[in-house]
C-alpha cells in the first residue's frame, strides 16, 4: 500500500508546510552561488533563436471552462514578469525566481493543478503551460538545462500537435525550471498573446550559427498494474544556418509519464511492463 503524505492525513498542515518549503526554496537559491537573471529589456534583441506557441484553452479537461479562463488570467500575470527578461552570459534562469512576485498586486485565480495526485483547483493553477513553453524554447537553444522535472501524469490530451515528453512541471517550493547561460551571448524571453494562443520567442544578440530540431523516437504505451504509461526518447539534432544537418545528434533524455485519459482508438498498448 502506498504511504500517505502527512499533509494527506492532516490537510490543515498543508499551508504551513508550503510556507516552510517556499522559504527554504528561495533561501537555498540565495546561497547556491548562481547569479539569477532579473534584468528586463522591452526593446527586442535583434535575432530569433527559436519561437513556439501553445493554445490557451483546452476543451478536453472535463472541468468547467471557467478554470481555463482563470488559467489564462494567471498566464498573463506571469508573462508580465517574464516578457523581456534577459539571460546574460554566466546567468541562471529560474522560473520561480522570475515570477515570484507576479501576484503581489493582483492575486492569481483558481486554475487546475495536481494536489496529492489528484486534479484540483488552486490559486496559480495552470502555470505549467508557461513552463512547458519555456522549456521548449530552451531545448532549441545552446542554454544548458540544469533543472527540469517532467509531469508524472498527463491528465489531459494535448491541445495541438506537439512533441511528446517536452514538458516541465513547476510547483513553488518543490520543483523549478532552470537553465544556465554558458555562452558568450545574451538571450531574451518574449511572451505574446492573441485570442487563442500564447507565443514564446527566444531572442539573442548574436546571429545564430546553429539551430536545433527536437524529435521523438521509440514512442510506446505500456500497461502496468492497470495503469497506462507513455515512454519516449527525446533527441536533438543540430542544423547549420543554411539548413543542412551538421551530423550532431544527442539523446537528451528518456521520458516516462502516466496517461490519465483515454487514448484514441488504434493506439497500441503493450500489456504488463516487465512481463
Amino acid at each position: 500500500m502506498k504511504r500517505k503524505r502527512v499533509t494527506e492525513l492532516f490537510p490543515g498542515l498543508l499551508p504551513l508546510r508550503k510556507r516552510q518549503r517556499v522559504f527554504c526554496f528561495y533561501a537555498g537559491m540565495s546561497l547556491d552561488g548562481n547569479v539569477y537573471a532579473k534584468e528586463r529589456k522591452i526593446d527586442d534583441l535583434p535575432w530569433v533563436q527559436y519561437s513556439g506557441f501553445s493554445l490557451l484553452y483546452n476543451q478536453q479537461t472535463g472541468f468547467d471552462m471557467k478554470y481555463q479562463e482563470n488559467k489564462v488570467f494567471n498566464l498573463r500575470l506571469a508573462a508580465k514578469k517574464l516578457d523581456g527578461l534577459l539571460i546574460a552570459p554566466g546567468e541562471t534562469f529560474s522560473f520561480w525566481k522570475a515570477v515570484r512576485y507576479a501576484d503581489r498586486e493582483v492575486p492569481y485565480k483558481d486554475g487546475l493543478t495536481v494536489v496529492n495526485g489528484k486534479v484540483a483547483a488552486s490559486p496559480g493553477g495552470g502555470l505549467c503551460q508557461m513552463s512547458n513553453l519555456l522549456f521548449e524554447l530552451f531545448l532549441h537553444s545552446p542554454l544548458e538545462i540544469t533543472e527540469r522535472k517532467g509531469h508524472e501524469k498527463k491528465e489531459f490530451p494535448d491541445t495541438h500537435n506537439s512533441l511528446e515528453g517536452v514538458d516541465a512541471t513547476v510547483s513553488e517550493g518543490w520543483t523549478d525550471l532552470k537553465v544556465k547561460n554558458k555562452t558568450g551571448q545574451t538571450f531574451q524571453i518574449r511572451i505574446v498573446f492573441d485570442e487563442k494562443r500564447i507565443f514564446g520567442i527566444l531572442r539573442t544578440d548574436h546571429r545564430p550559427e546553429v539551430s536545433y530540431k527536437i524529435r521523438n523516437e521509440h514512442l510506446v504505451y505500456q500497461r502496468r498494474d492497470g495503469r497506462v504509461y507513455q515512454r519516449v526518447s527525446v533527441y536533438r539534432d543540430e542544423v547549420a544556418k543554411n539548413g543542412e544537418p551538421r551530423g550532431r545528434t544527442r539523446l537528451l533524455y528518456e521520458n516516462c509519464c502516466e496517461i490519465g485519459y483515454e487514448l484514441p482508438a488504434g493506439v497500441e498498448i503493450k500489456e504488463e511492463m516487465g512481463k
